[in-house]
């Protein structure tokens, strides 16, 4: 389950979610994941994971190091 936890970044959220659907996918046998980013305002990376749903997150430069 993906951490409600605002101590966590929002880098470490969306690794925890990225991992979370690659493991449903191998449950379930056959998916598909896509990983996508942009550049947003102010330097924030907006990165989308898509499977099934849409999930995004907007993540601050300094997080990334």
């Amino acid at each position: 389950m993906v951490s409600t936890d605002k101590s966590s970044s929002t880098l470490d959220r969306a690794m925890e979610r990225l991992t979370q659907e690659v493991r449903e996918g191998l449950r379930h046998g056959f998916f598909e994941l896509t990983v996508v980013c942009a550049i947003e305002k102010g330097g924030r990376r907006g990165l989308t994971i898509k499977a099934g749903k849409s999930h995004r997150f907007s993540i601050l430069e300094e997080e990334i190091g």
